[in-house]
This record gives structure tokens, sequence and C-alpha cells, in this order.
């Protein structure tokens, strides 16, 4: 099975951006939907948006308006632009093949002044 690997995490002041990327291996069909959640402890993972091979997105509410998910079908690679970040904002982001049910090992971002 394939691989998927998260970047882009980091420290980031209320207010700020981030843009988080998800690189597939060759192994993973392209044409998959994918999707980014994220984890605080003590929760479960949440939804944050979606891409179909399409171009189609749906969002989480919470994410609406503030974030951006676009995908390379020529790279295979997934991004996840975050802007106007706020504290809430706080976890371990996550992208993920849903058909194939295959994650990423996390990437943290924390908004905190």
């Amino acid at each position: 099975q394939g691989q998927l690997v998260e970047s882009g995490g980091g420290l980031v002041q209320p207010g700020g951006s981030l843009n988080l990327s998800c690189t597939a291996s060759r192994r993973i069909n392209s044409l998959d939907t994918r999707a980014w959640y994220r984890q605080t402890p003590g929760k479960q993972r949440e939804f944050v948006a979606a891409i179909a091979a399409n171009g189609a997105t749906n969002y989480a509410d919470s994410a609406k308006g503030r974030f951006t998910i676009s995908r390379d079908i020529r790279t295979n690679a997934v991004s996840l632009q975050m802007n106007s970040l706020k504290a809430e904002d706080t976890a371990v982001y996550y992208c993920t093949i849903p058909r194939l049910e295959l994650w990423g090992q996390g990437t943290q971002v924390t908004v905190s002044s």
C-alpha cells in the first residue's frame, strides 16, 4: 500500500497563515478523493476539508471562508491553505484517502501568541 506524508505545520500567531502539504507515493491513485482531518488531545478526529478528482470541494463549517484545499493531479499532492488562524485551530492535522482508509502521520499546527 502507498504512503501519505504531511508537512508544513508549525507555530503561528493568531491571524496568521500556514500551508499544509500532503504528498502521496506513486502507488496511490491520484484520482481518489483526498481529505484533511484534525485532532486535539482527548477529542475525536474531525473532518476539515475534502477534494474530489473533479475538483469539487467540501469544508467543515469551521473551515469555510478561511481554509482552501487544492490538489495537483500531476504531482499527486494535496494542499490545505489556512488563513486567519485561530487558537482553536490548534491540532494535529492528518491527510487521508478515505476509500483506502489510509492516513499520514500528521503534522502539528499550533496557533498561539
